[in-house]
């Protein structure tokens, strides 16, 4: 024999890298054309498209033909409007939350899209006074459960987003997306892992991502400015490097923001341009690259 035995082949988890058009505007259209174009040409698997701006299912599937034409993948992400909150103590309320939930789902396969992510567990900056009381969380795994079960047919997985306390009361870190998603108890289920709100929230970082292992579907790399990825206070050693321990296998995406869309931009608190955009993309692609070959994943 010529050769000795081969070593075992080691299974690397196959990450996909994606980039959120919210850093233009939260309806994307023919006018950014040219933009997802560029996103193809920097490198990116996929984008992300923000959802609820326009409710025109036409138009989205304008949008996932040419995203099909330039062979770019897709996530999305919404939130729904203080109208429709899932946790509400309004059973009329509720359900018009999974309504529009469902609405996003459709929305998300006329783009081509694979996940749903974003903090559609609740409305934005809709608060109570207080944290989330049992029977709130029981009323939004009640519309999620019914969400999941539609998405399954519809070929999409669903990613809640804990977001920092500033934002929201009832999902702010990964120990209440998690109770979240075992009331729910679908498979398609999960959470959206965001970099900007475990800085923010989290004691250890290690800690809040190995914890979600089971129920994290998606990730977002943002910097605790919203910036470009890599150049703030995000620990970023031990976030890739605990991504890489639960072998996670989705999409990573990076999220930033600009003042470009003023509605958006209002609602945000976004005042200033964080750094330009061409770093934020093309910086952000590299440095991710870079991150995942130095912690093998």
């Amino acid at each position: 024999m010529l050769f000795g035995p081969l070593a075992p082949l080691q299974e690397t988890a196959i990450v996909k890298i994606g980039f959120n058009m919210l850093l233009w505007s939260s309806n994307i259209g023919e006018e950014h054309f040219p933009l997802l174009k560029t996103m193809k040409d920097v490198g990116y698997d996929g984008v992300e498209l923000s959802l609820g701006a326009n409710l025109d299912l036409e138009h989205h599937k304008k949008v996932g033909a040419e995203l099909k034409n330039l062979g770019l993948a897709c996530t999305t992400v919404t939130c729904p409007p203080p109208e429709a909150n899932p946790p509400s103590p309004d059973a009329g309320t509720r359900a018009k939350g999974l309504d529009f939930i469902k609405w996003a789902i459709d929305a998300t396969v006329a783009t081509g899209g694979e996940v749903l992510g974003g903090p559609f567990h609740s409305a934005y900056k809709v608060f109570t006074g207080k944290g989330p009381t049992e029977d709130e969380y029981r009323w939004c795994a009640d519309v999620m459960r019914d969400a999941a079960i539609y998405a399954q047919d519809a070929g999409v997985t669903l990613a809640t987003e804990p977001i920092n306390r500033f934002e929201c009361y009832m999902l702010n870190n990964g120990a209440m997306a998690q109770k979240l998603c075992k009331l729910v108890d679908q498979p398609n289920f999960g959470y959206l892992y965001d970099t900007h709100h475990c800085n923010i929230e989290e004691k250890n970082v290690r800690d809040a991502i190995v914890s979600g292992k089971d129920h994290i579907k998606l990730v977002h790399i943002s910097e605790n400015d919203r910036g470009e990825p890599g150049t703030g206070l995000v620990n970023w050693d031990d976030n890739f490097a605990a991504i890489k321990e639960i072998g996670f296998d989705g999409w990573m995406v990076i999220e930033a923001f600009s003042p470009d869309d003023p509605d958006f931009a209002a609602a945000i608190h976004v005042w200033r341009e964080y750094d330009p955009k061409e770093n934020i993309y093309g910086g952000g692609f590299k440095f991710i690259k870079q991150m995942l070959e130095k912690h093998g994943c």
